[in-house]
This record gives structure tokens, sequence and C-alpha cells, in this order.
């Protein structure tokens, strides 16, 4: 009996646990853009993070936790916008943010939702810059290379996706994880619904 406990002892101590078999834990799934949710003429390349063609591209996780964050790298400019939408939205054509189904940041600076302007940057983002976006289910926010441009959406309702959408050239990179700037506190990456448990 002694015995028999001494050896789960030694197995666990030496990293194999209670058990003589190995069990491999999954690999937690990771949010990227989603190949199955997305205009006929997007082309979806780097391992679900850039975007280029022409269409929009909702993520494969919806946000689910209360304070959510992501960034876009703007890496070539053309017509192109980012925020949010529900599963609902019109990827093929571009502009978004001409319905109630997305709300969006367009190159020109301007916040849509439901064909009406919602606000405008004071500055433009550049090829090279870095948007972040936090999204806390009261308000979406945007930042530019890490400072905030106060400027938020309200009153987004139901499930809701980060989406990119791009045309005449732009290409646009979305980080899930590993940022170019740091969250604002108290917001971190998505989370997969999964993970949250």
């Amino acid at each position: 009996m002694m015995a028999a406990c001494f050896c789960c002892l030694r197995c666990c101590w030496h990293g194999t646990g209670f058990s003589t078999g190995h069990v491999p834990l999954k690999d937690l799934p990771e949010v990227k853009l989603d190949t199955n949710h997305l205009g006929n003429d997007v082309v979806i390349v780097k391992n679900g993070r850039r975007i280029c063609g022409t269409g929009g591209a909702l993520a494969s996780a919806p946000i689910v936790q209360n304070k959510a964050f992501f960034e876009v790298k703007l890496q070539s400019s053309g017509v192109w916008g980012l925020g949010l939408a529900t599963r609902k939205a019109d990827l093929h054509s571009v502009p978004l943010g001409m319905n109630s189904e997305s709300w969006v940041l367009k190159d020109d600076g301007i916040l849509m939702h439901n064909n009406e302007e919602k606000g405008k940057l004071a500055d433009l983002p550049q090829e090279g810059d870095i948007i972040g976006v936090t999204f806390d289910h009261i308000e979406l926010n945007f930042y530019l290379n890490g400072k905030p441009l106060g400027t938020p959406f309200t009153g987004i309702k139901g499930t809701v996706f980060p989406v990119v959408y791009v045309d005449e050239g732009a290409i646009l990179d979305v980080q899930f994880c590993t940022f170019y700037h740091p969250p604002p506190e108290g917001f971190e990456r998505i989370m997969i619904e999964q993970s949250l448990l």
C-alpha cells in the first residue's frame, strides 16, 4: 500500500501525473479572420491575420468578455474600415456601416453606423499606423498608435464580432494577441467562449 502511494508521488514529481499514460493538452483555439464569414472577393492570408482584395471579414469569435481589445495595422492604404458587426452584416459590399449591422471607422476618419455619421477623427491613420479597438459592451473606442481618439460608438446591441473591410488596394493586418501597444487598463485580447469557463 505504501509503495503504491510513493509510486504515485514519484510520477507526480517527475511530471507524469498520477497516470502512466501521457494525455496531451489541446491547443486553445485562436481568434483570427474567419474564412467562413467573408466577402466573395476577399483574400485572407498570414494565418488568418491579413485581409486584402475587396469586401469584409468577421473574426472567428464574438466578443463575449466584458472588456476586449484588438489591433489593426494599416499595411497599405486604399479604402478600408474596421470595427464591429453582427453576422447579418453584408460583407460583400463596401463600405460597411451603411446599415444597422455594423459600426465602423472608415479610412476617411468617419465613424459610420446605419448610414449615419456618428463622429469624425481629427487625425487620419496613415500607412504603418496601428489602430487599437476596445469594446466593453457600453462603448466601442479607437486608438491611434496607442493614443485614445475620443470618438466612441455607444448603443451597440447583440452578438458582435470584430470586422475589417478593404478595397482599392488596401491591406490590413489584424492582431488578436501579441499587440504592438499595450491594451488600456482592464482590457485584454478576445477570448473564445470555451476558454472563459
